[in-house]
């Protein structure tokens, strides 16, 4: 399976690749590589900026960041892509241009560090697939510029990064990513709560029950900064606002008939999401994999009718996935492009992912993506050697 399947790398090679394009850059060793993951939501799409409940995990695709900090102003960042860019502490501001700068140096200014420094940024996160490949390149640069922080007080972090994404990238995303990036952790699925700021560690162990979790990456084209993400974010602002609550997780199913229109249609949507998600726990907290795969399914058609943010490549893998032995299958993240995740026994994971190329190929799609996932830790420092300062 392995040639099919996008693979994560561990800790040793990430390490090796993130130290070795810093050198190659800089011409020395970084003081320190840190890495965080991206994630993958098994439900509860679209209600963490609604006070409401999801369900995600960490996975074992992760971004590294060795860095190395400076006596002086300058900062100097480079990508694997070959992007070298440098600038000064002061350039970072909510007015800057966007570019992948607002995600790599926004944490540090939302930390508050007034010194430079000098990143090298390598990553197994796919780019654009709605699997946070932000919050795990935020969440990596926060830990490498103040390495202290991630074992002190590993709220700060996300609340950084969250500012970072929102003051400094513009992206009005509600903190899920950057939550679970953190505070991912092995074997376990993260319950967020979004109206206590509580999070709950579940057993997720899929392999134990002859399961796999495939992520499928429809290369669709997507984006959180183009504004279809802020007007869904903005109509269930004003939904809740016409129920006369201040967030959607206060309404339920009975208050919907107060509504009309598209109004009607995204709180429908959060309402039962967040209902599937407390059942989305229960069935993991007893091995009901078979209801997990449902409530999947159930999921998906609500994000699609309801929430109007799937598209046909999402829509087509989806289908696919179920017709080909998936329990369930749904979008995961944002919308509007991205990824898909199925929940498939063992014996049918090759058959499932020739399925869903087949399928998408012969719709005229990109040619999708697939990754091997399950739940894994949240962010780390993972070495410190000593300084060469400047």
């Amino acid at each position: 399976m392995s040639l099919a399947f996008t693979a994560a790398w561990d800790t040793t090679e990430g390490t090796r690749w993130a130290q070795e394009l810093f050198t190659r850059t800089f011409g020395e060793t970084a003081d320190r590589v840190a890495f965080a993951p991206g994630r993958v939501n098994l439900i509860g799409e679209h209600t963490d900026y609604n006070a409401g409940l999801c369900l995600p995990i960490a996975l074992p695709h992760r971004t590294y960041v060795a860095l190395s900090m400076r006596s002086d102003n300058r900062i100097r960042l480079v990508s694997e892509h070959g992007e070298l860019w440098e600038g000064a502490v002061e350039d970072i501001n909510p007015a800057m241009p966007g570019s992948w700068i607002s995600y790599a140096a926004g944490p540090a200014w939302a930390l508050d560090i007034q010194r430079g420094y000098e990143a090298a940024i390598v990553s197994c996160v796919p780019l654009g697939a709605g699997l946070s490949s932000s919050a795990a390149l935020e969440c990596a640069m926060a830990c490498a510029i103040n390495p202290n922080v991630i074992q002190e007080d590993p709220s700060a972090v996300v609340t950084a990064c969250i500012r970072a994404e929102n003051e400094i990238a513009h992206a009005p995303t509600g903190g899920m990513d950057q939550t679970v990036s953190v505070f991912g952790e092995e074997g376990a699925a993260v319950a967020l709560d979004f109206d206590s700021h509580t999070h709950t560690l579940i057993p997720a162990d899929f392999a134990a029950a002859g399961l796999q979790l495939v992520v499928i990456n429809t290369r669709a084209k997507h984006s959180l900064s183009d504004g279809q993400y802020g007007n869904r974010r903005q109509e269930c602002e004003k939904a809740a606002n016409l129920l006369g609550y201040s967030s959607l997780r206060e309404a339920n199913v009975e208050d919907i008939a107060r509504l009309s229109g598209v109004h009607a249609r995204r709180a429908r949507h959060v309402i039962t999401e967040n209902a599937r998600v407390t059942r989305a726990i229960g069935a993991l907290s007893t091995g009901d994999f078979h209801s997990l795969g449902k409530l999947f399914n159930e999921s998906h058609v609500s994000l699609r009718d309801d929430f109007e943010v799937s598209c046909p490549e999402l829509d087509c893998v989806v289908e696919t996935a179920r017709q080909h032995g998936a329990l369930g299958a749904r979008m995961t993240g944002g919308g509007f492009g991205g990824s898909a995740i199925a929940l498939v026994p063992l014996d049918k994971v090759d058959a499932l992912a020739a399925g869903v190329r087949a399928a998408a190929e012969a719709r005229g799609f990109p040619t999708p993506e697939l990754l091997l996932a399950h739940a894994s830790c949240g962010a780390q420092v993972v070495g410190e050697e000593a300084s060469t300062s400047k």
